[in-house]
């Protein structure tokens, strides 16, 4: 018999099935939370009748309480198996049960699925099959988030199948095709079409949040911070593309008392950063408890704070990086025009104003109106409306002249 104890995501979940297809009945696979998983598993430890089972935990750190009894057990001579791919679980390393690998030695990301699949493999528990390999790498990619710089939309669309049904059902339905199909793995005809329809609720989703954001700096950071309760890591990766001023996207779940926290930017660590708040996880995606102290900096403190207002999709006249500028405009009122001084050179004139720093790209221009004065793009309406204010010509005589206008100006 074996005790298997893993995360309650997908890279939890294909664990278990590897586990299952692995022992069949005699594996138990017990589905955890970083808020459960030290008393579940010292429960395990403290009954003796489990003195005889292969004891695996994969994804999930235990507290060092908990870490001191696995150690004990294995100086007993029981079996004692870590297996995790997160940097903050790599002093796990320093016993002979631990195995934590960050990356493999051609560079690529590991996840737990595939380290416990190579584990088993290594130890003789487990038969090669290409359906199960070509499911743990569609499992890989999404975990580690390279599906989205491979455009693999297989392993984000396997994410949403696990979470459209019950996961009994789900990890049911994994290992009976895997078994029945052992050659190569396939989503069906109609769980496309299932996808097809969730990926429109998706976007939806990621799209009434945008509009949900509250900006605030937390010590050096400037984060985004929004209640959600579903879609998490397609949510956490949209919201931060939409908004890449932000140094980081903070996921409020109060029901499930989670916070997520995503980034896109390979200088903030969001896994150092949710250790504040007693998480850990990637460096780029990580997580922790919404405790008593994190509901009241990131939901009370900032409950008065109005939401950021999303840049308009649709802009003709008004848009980035135009050779011409660029008008951005806060809730107060007062806009701010990014002007290019060369092809390397960009000044910003704020409420009139002009500021002494200069930039050296459009996006560096931005990123900083954005984060000082929580400016947005200004509408094509409200932009045109400005300039027919201060020029003989009326809107519409604008909206008809206005690229000749720009291009006898570029001409000059």
């Amino acid at each position: 018999m074996i005790r298997l104890f893993t995360d309650i995501d997908l890279d939890g979940l294909g664990c278990g099935v590897i586990a299952k297809l692995a022992f069949g009945d005699e594996a138990e696979v017990v589905y955890c939370s970083y808020r459960n998983l030290n008393q579940r598993v010292q429960t395990f430890l403290e009954d003796s009748s489990n003195n005889e089972k292969m004891l695996f935990i994969t994804d999930l750190a235990v507290n060092d309480s908990v870490e001191k009894l696995l150690d004990n057990r294995y100086k007993e001579g029981l079996h004692v198996q870590v297996i995790d791919h997160h940097v903050t679980a790599l002093h796990f390393n320093n016993y002979q049960w631990g195995q934590v690998i960050v990356e493999y030695e051609n560079g690529k990301k590991t996840c737990a699925t595939s380290l416990f699949y190579d584990h088993l493999i290594e130890k003789k528990l487990i038969e090669r099959n290409p359906a199960l390999e070509e499911f743990i790498e569609l499992i890989r990619q999404y975990d580690t988030w390279e599906w989205d710089e491979n455009e693999n939309i297989t392993a984000k669309r396997l994410n949403d199948l696990f979470f459209m049904f019950n996961r009994d059902q789900f990890e049911e339905d994994m290992i009976r095709r895997i078994k029945e199909h052992p050659n190569s793995f396939q989503l069906t005809d109609m769980e496309n079409l299932l996808l097809d329809i969730e990926d429109n609720k998706i976007e939806r989703y990621i799209q009434s949040k945008n509009r949900q954001i509250v900006q605030t700096y937390i010590d050096e950071y400037c984060v985004g911070i929004v209640h959600a309760e579903q879609y998490l890591s397609e949510l956490g990766n949209a919201l931060n593309k939409r908004n890449p001023h932000l140094d980081m996207i903070i996921l409020v779940n109060v029901g499930s008392k989670k916070l997520g926290f995503r980034t896109i930017h390979d200088d903030v660590n969001v896994a150092e950063f949710a250790k504040r708040f007693g998480g850990g996880g990637h460096p780029k995606a990580a997580g922790s408890d919404l405790t008593e102290e994190a509901f009241k900096q990131l939901v009370i403190d900032v409950y008065h704070l109005p939401p950021i207002k999303p840049d308009p999709e649709n802009n003709i006249y008004n848009v980035k990086n135009s050779k011409h500028g660029t008008a951005y405009q806060n809730r107060s009122g007062k806009v701010s025009f990014i002007r290019p001084v060369s092809d390397h050179s960009y000044e910003i004139i704020h409420d009139g104003q002009k500021l002494d720093q200069m930039f050296n790209s459009f996006d560096e221009a931005e990123r900083y109106i954005k984060r000082k004065f929580e400016s947005y793009l200004r509408y094509d309406d409200d932009f045109l409306q400005s300039l027919s204010n201060s020029i003989p010509l009326s809107k519409k005589e604008l909206e008809e002249k206005f690229h000749d206008m720009i291009d006898r100006i570029k001409n000059l």
